[in-house]
């Protein structure tokens, strides 16, 4: 297996751009959203069975396009590695780390992608990182840092396992993202989201159930819709446009564009958990969300 071309100065792909966009919004939304659900059900139980039942869902959109579910020869193996880090790992981790950190909190440290994408592209995929994008990438994690200062992480031993766990998911999907690119994964779309989805949360759902043993009955109004948003937005729509970014932008761009997450998820977590945002947190986010667009300019 050979590395993928050089992207080079190309023009970016203004689709590309539109679906990293929506991606990007649906997951910062989802992060609020995940702590609130954690308050009625466990977090293995429900992002794993939200992915399975969205799987399942694409499954049904796809089959009716006239899409085939049916995965190439000698396709398993890597789709399964791909799954796993980028479905599973992340599912898994972020939905622990909200047990002990807030809704931003998660959502910033969370997004460390572009820094691991940035070490492991180079080396397989051969996308070199050019100094303005190097320097628009730290000027974007600057910002991220100032928001975890000005959150108020503290790195304490009660929130460290959090911070762990994020990181993680972090790590995770960033390898899956290079690995997704360099492997060619030849399927439709709306198969392959579903395929992966179901790859990736199948265990958890699974693990969910048998240990934390979850209760409808404790969903209220407001937790089945939190449900119904998971399934249909962050695990349907976005991991949709997600792969479909994927395939139009070079790993690394479509990496950079994921930044925006920690400023929707921050601003959402403000507006609808009522979770803390100073004068230093909007200062970081401006800055942050101007390096993501001098990012993807160059």
């Amino acid at each position: 297996m050979t590395a993928v071309p050089v992207a080079g100065r190309a023009p970016l792909s203004p689709l590309g751009l539109a679906f990293l966009v929506v991606a990007s919004t649906g997951w910062g939304l989802n992060f609020p959203i995940m702590k609130f659900l954690l308050t009625e059900w466990p977090p293995l139980s429900s992002r794993g069975l939200c992915g399975v039942v969205g799987a399942l869902g694409l499954a049904l959109v796809a089959l009716a396009r006239g899409q085939t579910l049916r995965v190439p020869d000698g396709m398993w193996l890597r789709l399964a590695l791909v799954s796993t880090l980028s479905i599973g790992g992340w599912v898994a981790s972020m939905g622990l780390a909200l047990i002990w950190l807030r809704a931003s909190e998660a959502a910033v440290l969370g997004i460390s992608i572009p820094v691991w994408v940035a070490l492991v592209a180079w080396p397989v995929l051969g996308e070199r990182v050019s100094l303005p994008r190097a320097l628009a990438l730290a000027v974007a994690l600057a910002g991220i840092a100032a928001l975890i200062g000005g959150g108020g992480i503290d790195a304490s031993v009660g929130k460290l396992p959090g911070i762990l766990f994020a990181l993680a998911g972090a790590l995770c999907v960033g390898l899956g993202t290079v690995l997704t690119k360099f492997f060619k994964l030849a399927m439709p779309p709306l198969s392959l989201a579903a395929w992966q989805l179901a790859i990736g949360c199948v265990p958890i759902a699974i693990a969910g159930v048998l240990i934390e043993q979850p209760q409808l009955a404790a969903l209220s109004q407001f937790g089945w819709a939190s449900m119904i948003y998971m399934t249909l937005i962050q695990f349907c729509l976005c991991y949709v446009c997600w792969f479909a970014a994927l395939e139009r932008l070079p790993a690394a761009t479509a990496s950079i564009g994921t930044l925006l997450v920690p400023v929707v998820g921050v601003l959402a977590a403000a507006a609808m958990l009522r979770e803390p945002l100073s004068a230093s947190d909007i200062a970081a986010l401006v800055v942050t969300f101007a390096a993501v667009a001098v990012a993807l300019r160059t």
